[in-house]
């Protein structure tokens, strides 16, 4: 039985050592010609389109990340479930991401940083945490550690999903109805939604003009750590320019990586970072990998399958 190794833009021989060591005795390959009927799972991140299809053994096929809009994708997927990551790892470095990004708008990084620049020594008035609401943009495993360490910081935080949610802590909306009163909530509007059909270029001037201009900050803030499809960029400079947000933080974009020429790598407002909030590392989620690989193999469900129709 072979394991397929799938793997665009990650290191794969970082990925094939930490899965090898996380289960030796279990055969991890690289390269399999199209047709091999020993492939029962592939282990993928951007993996060639087409490719998966072409194993009649397969089994499952399973994610390098928490998203799996890379795989659904392919529009030759074979029949096979498709699990995507949940892990402790790539859970705390997301949230550790959210806090670090709301502190620095909220404690007005910003505008300390342009001052040191000019050598200007102004103290900025503060408003404290609990005076401030983060708006979270999808209430999955992500968003609700992030809600949560939020929380324990003081700060107000309010939540939307497509579906009702009930998170401990957090006031919460749900579908198109709950969208408007949920965006005039938030002074800080973080972004953590899969992208699906429906989810694509949310972040848009529609949506970001729904957003209160007076903030105990100054104005509404933007955080993206989702996915870049779900972001329009040109409305979001728009929205930068004319007021309507403040400061953006973005670590997701249409195109990536971001063109030299993008404007948001030069305006002063917006924090660009490589899509590095919540890298997959090999040594951490091999094992969460290789676990699911095992219990399937041993007839039991596999966990985090995707719901293709909800694209997520």
């Amino acid at each position: 039985m072979t394991v397929l190794l799938s793997v665009t833009g990650f290191d794969p021989d970082r990925w094939l050592e930490a899965l090898r060591k996380a289960d030796p005795a279990r055969n991890f390959v690289r390269d399999a010609s199209p047709g091999d009927e020993d492939v029962r799972y592939a282990v993928v991140w951007k993996h060639p389109h087409g490719l998966l299809d072409t194993y009649p053994n397969l089994q499952a096929i399973l994610s390098l990340g928490a998203g799996v809009d890379h795989i659904l994708t392919d529009q030759r997927l074979p029949d096979v479930p498709i699990a995507r990551i949940v892990a402790d790892d790539l859970t705390v470095r997301m949230s550790e991401y959210v806090v670090w990004r709301v502190l620095d708008h909220h404690r007005r990084g910003f505008a300390y940083r342009a001052q040191q620049a000019r050598s200007q020594w102004n103290e900025r008035l503060q408003p404290a945490a609990g005076e401030i609401t983060v708006g979270i943009m999808g209430l999955g495993e992500l968003g609700r550690d992030a809600a949560s360490k939020l929380g324990n910081l003081g700060f107000k935080v309010t939540g939307w999903s497509r579906a009702p949610k009930s998170v401990e802590g957090v006031e919460s909306f749900a579908g198109t109805d709950g969208l408007g009163p949920f965006l005039q909530s938030a002074d800080i509007l973080v972004v953590l939604l899969p992208l699906t059909r429906d989810t694509r270029g949310i972040v848009n001037g529609k949506l970001l003009s729904q957003l209160k201009r007076e903030t105990p900050l100054g104005g509404p803030v933007l955080i993206n750590a989702g996915r870049g499809g779900l972001q329009v960029e040109v409305d979001i400079l728009a929205a930068l320019d004319d007021g309507t947000l403040m400061e953006a933080s973005l670590d997701v974009f249409e195109i990536e990586p971001l063109p030299a020429a993008s404007k948001l790598w030069s305006h002063p407002r917006v924090f660009v970072t490589p899509h590095a909030a919540a890298s997959s590392e090999p040594t951490a989620l091999a094992p969460v990998i290789t676990r699911q690989i095992a219990a399937h193999e041993r007839g039991e469900a596999l966990e985090n399958v995707v719901d293709r129709a909800a694209g997520y």
